[in-house]
């Protein structure tokens, strides 16, 4: 067999969706299990006394201890990656907070040393949380795409970006045209979807930054290129959905404006959805469509508590993945974004489980982006992007772990207590990216 890792240790995937069909039939977890990856995708899954001697004899292992768990990388749908240098700015809503930090934190990527600086922070970060996939907003300047894919490409990420679409209400130096921003974008299409694991996201800000005609040629866009995915904003913010009901009054709801520009179908990947009526979400169903989660960004700006099981009614279920939504988002942890989703659950009188809660950041995620075939599972054949945890991070979640009754306990630890101290390595296709440094003692 071709040169392999292989890593040894508490293994943790989903085959299925838990939501339709329980855990029991979907969560798999092997105590002491073994991935072995060759040629960036994985060959092996499964116990360690199975798999271990369908291995050469000569193989090294990475053994990563019974206090390890083996997962899937994360995979983060909605993430804005200029937003990075604003993290953690104090004291507006949605429109506000806009204009006050994000648009001018936005004129900056202008500056194309400045833009690349930030990229390779922001995927520094994304290995150091884990997150091997991520769905990305750049600014309306093509050299902010071009950056970004440029970094992701020398660490082999697969990745989705697009150039924001923007032709009004907002600075004059952030807006485009209808005609620029499609011939920008079909430019940055051609150079680089479908490049190596990099894929192109056409991305309209959200409809109140875009005129009719830019909504137009945007559906034009990915009408010509329907294999890249479309993501954009909804119903973040009840001042915003009054908002597009003054600026498109012709239409019934929030999702019918992009509907009517067809914005709508598989690959749209929907950021927020706190507000959206029953036809919209029997719409989604019916299309395709994916909510991208974003509960500490939904915290952060007051905008509201998303109701993931109203969303994921057996009767017309929506695809859900869940997203940092850096900059308002104020964590990369994937964990820390699952803690969000449970209280943004229990605002809602339900309890979200942490075995739920990991689908949604790994196989589920990944079908709302429509990568699922790829990226997302432990299986043979599937890409190899792996994160490992340390269950024991901290001296309190040690301390924890030793009253832990079960692995659901066990997981609910982490996504309630757990943060970037508790990835110990991300590997990207079978590669190590990122190893936690040596703990100071």
């Amino acid at each position: 067999m071709p040169a392999s890792t292989v890593v040894r240790g508490p293994v943790l995937t989903f085959t299925g969706d838990p939501f339709r069909d329980g855990l029991d039939a979907t969560m798999v977890h092997l105590p002491d299990g073994i991935v072995a990856m060759a040629d960036g995708h994985i060959t092996h899954v499964g116990p360690a006394d199975a798999v271990l001697p369908q291995l050469p004899p000569c193989v090294e292992v990475r053994d990563w201890g019974s206090d390890a768990l083996i997962s899937a990388g994360f995979v983060d749908t909605h993430v804005h990656f200029p937003q990075t240098p604003m993290i953690a700015s104090q004291g507006a809503q949605l429109l506000d907070w806009l204009e006050r930090y994000t648009f001018p934190t936005e004129l900056r990527f202008a500056d194309e040393e400045f833009a690349r600086s930030v990229a390779k922070l922001f995927l520094r970060e994304n290995l150091r949380n884990g997150i091997t996939t991520s769905c990305v907003y750049c600014t309306v300047h093509p050299q902010s795409v071009e950056v970004l894919f440029e970094e992701a490409e020398a660490l082999g990420l697969r990745l989705a970006a697009g150039k924001v679409l923007m032709d009004r209400n907002a600075p004059e130096a952030l807006r485009d045209t209808a005609q620029i921003g499609y011939d920008q974008s079909a430019a940055l299409i051609t150079k680089w979807h479908g490049r190596g694991r990099l894929l192109y996201a056409i991305t309209p800000r959200f409809a109140g930054t875009s005129t009719p005609e830019q909504l137009d040629a945007a559906g034009a866009l990915w009408r010509e290129h329907p294999d890249c995915l479309m993501q954009t904003h909804i119903s973040e913010n009840r001042r915003e959905v009054a908002w597009m009901k003054e600026l498109f009054p012709e239409h019934a709801t929030y999702l019918d404006i992009y509907d009517h520009h067809g914005l709508c179908g598989p690959r749209a990947v929907f950021g927020h959805g706190i507000w959206l009526e029953e036809t919209e979400l029997t719409r989604l169903h019916q299309c395709g469509g994916a909510i991208a989660h974003c509960p500490t960004s939904n915290f952060f700006l007051g905008s509201g508590a998303f109701d993931l099981a109203r969303a994921m009614n057996s009767t017309r279920p929506v695809r859900v993945g869940v997203g940092t939504d850096i900059g308002a988002g104020t964590s990369f942890s994937m964990l820390a974004t699952l803690g969000g989703a449970y209280e943004s659950a229990q605002l809602n009188g339900q309890s979200l489980s942490a075995g739920h809660a990991y689908y949604l950041a790994t196989r589920g995620g990944a079908r709302a982006l429509y990568l699922d075939e790829r990226i997302g599972s432990l299986a043979p054949g599937l890409e190899a992007d792996l994160v490992v945890l340390d269950m024991r991070s901290t001296p309190l979640i040690d301390f924890r772990m030793d009253q832990a009754r079960d692995l659901a306990d066990r997981l609910f630890v982490q996504m309630t207590l757990a943060d970037d101290r508790a990835v110990q390595a991300t590997y990207v296709a079978g590669r190590l990216a990122y190893e936690r440094p040596p703990r100071r003692s």
